[in-house]
């Protein structure tokens, strides 16, 4: 007797490999097409960009666990427990990528730059997220024909070039090295600093030294190279090129309209500014690692203080509406949906006004990283109009 059974089990089987053969060829072609079209609009990556990713590809730097330092112990305790870890703080030490940290760097700024952007950043990999890349994605839409450089030893990996990948393909000029602070150091007040550092004779303090070197290092690379240093959640909206050897107020007094405290998340500065190495010599000479902002925004607001107005320096200090335009304890309003007919003409208002006077917003990110950007908010409306990358998904009802 005929077995139908059979049959059907080896049509039902040769159809099932026809539809698998069938899925894999589209599937394929479509991946092509998009790759096709995608060449077509690309912009052509820079040889040296080229030369530098290529050699990112060749290491491989696993996520450190972040060291913290003891708390509630007394000076010396810490400064043994130091001295004990300190073989564990990459960022002090020297490697195959930091000893090329000079070349890496006349290589990348060797072609035009309509002006040089440093960033620092201290933590893991997977912790440079979307807001961090959307700061990033605001810089070059401000700044097409830019230069981006992060000073990282976590991002000057395989994991950290794809982050920044995208851009690269794009053809804009963002890469991550590995600072050599000995360099960077040299011949300033802070290296007899580091020196002392790195022989564990002195205390580190309870605040994280990484969060400490990332305000020494934006000196550094400033007194060296010259350019403009940002934190990675300052959003761009205009250009910088109007700005020289500026910083920004964070507060101004109501009464004398002076500025009561200054901050160091933006900083446009010349290449061996004076007022660079007085910032450097006073991060050396009143270094305390237990004081939250003592040597970052209250550095650079006690020597400022000191030379504002002598003869020799030349600099402007700009009000708080260019880059702080909303205090830390108010940013979360720059977040949230107007609710009424009023709400909707203040975020109308504060965008006229960010248009006019903001050249970049600092977020202030312990504040506002888990906020949910709510649709209609300021920050929803800036991203819209200031990302590259846009998509429809950006604005959710959870954080970015």
């Amino acid at each position: 007797m005929f077995n139908y059974y059979s049959l059907f089990s080896t049509l039902s089987f040769i159809f099932f490999l026809f539809l698998l053969f069938l899925t894999s060829t589209l599937s394929n072609l479509s991946l092509h097409t998009v790759a096709f079209r995608s060449n077509k609009t690309r912009r052509v990556l820079p040889t040296v960009l080229l030369s530098v990713t290529e050699e990112i590809q060749q290491h491989y730097v696993k996520d450190p666990i972040p060291l913290l330092p003891p708390i509630n112990v007394t000076e010396e305790e810490r400064i043994n427990w130091f001295r004990e870890n300190k073989s564990k703080f990459a960022i002090i030490h020297s490697n195959s990528l930091t000893k090329r940290f000079v070349s890496r760097t006349r290589e990348f700024f060797d072609g035009w730059c309509e002006i040089r952007f440093f960033m620092t950043w201290i933590s893991p990999v997977n912790s440079f997220g979307n807001r961090e890349f959307l700061s990033l994605e605001s810089l070059f839409k401000a700044h097409p024909f830019g230069c981006l450089m992060i000073l990282s030893t976590t991002m000057d990996s395989i994991n950290g070039n794809k982050v920044l990948k995208p851009l690269q393909d794009e053809g804009y000029r963002v890469v991550a090295v590995a600072p050599d602070l000995k360099f960077l150091f040299k011949n300033t007040p802070a290296e007899s600093w580091f020196k002392e550092l790195k022989k564990g004779n002195f205390d580190p303090g309870e605040i994280p030294l990484s969060q400490n070197l990332s305000n020494l290092i934006r000196l550094a690379v400033l007194y060296k190279y010259g350019g403009v240093y940002l934190d990675t959640d300052v959003i761009v909206l205009k250009k910088f090129s109007a700005l020289r050897n500026s910083i920004g107020a964070q507060t101004m007094d109501l009464e004398t309209g002076n500025w009561s405290r200054l901050n160091n998340a933006v900083l446009v500065f010349d290449k061996k500014h004076p007022l660079l190495f007085k910032f450097i010599q006073e991060f050396s000479l009143t270094f305390n690692g237990n004081k939250w902002g003592h040597n970052g925004p209250y550095l650079v607001s006690r020597v400022v203080e000191r030379l504002e107005g002598r003869p020799g320096f030349n600099f402007t200090v700009l009000p708080p509406m260019a880059f702080y335009p909303v205090y830390w304890n108010r940013v979360g309003g720059f977040f949230e949906r107007p609710q009424n007919l009023p709400a909707s003409r203040w975020v109308d208002a504060k965008l006229l006004q960010l248009r006019g006077e903001t050249y970049g917003i600092h977020l202030w990110n312990r504040q506002s990283s888990s906020l949910p950007i709510e649709e209609g908010s300021v920050m929803s409306k800036i991203i819209s109009t200031h990302c590259l990358f846009c998509k429809d998904d950006t604005v959710t009802q959870s954080a970015f």
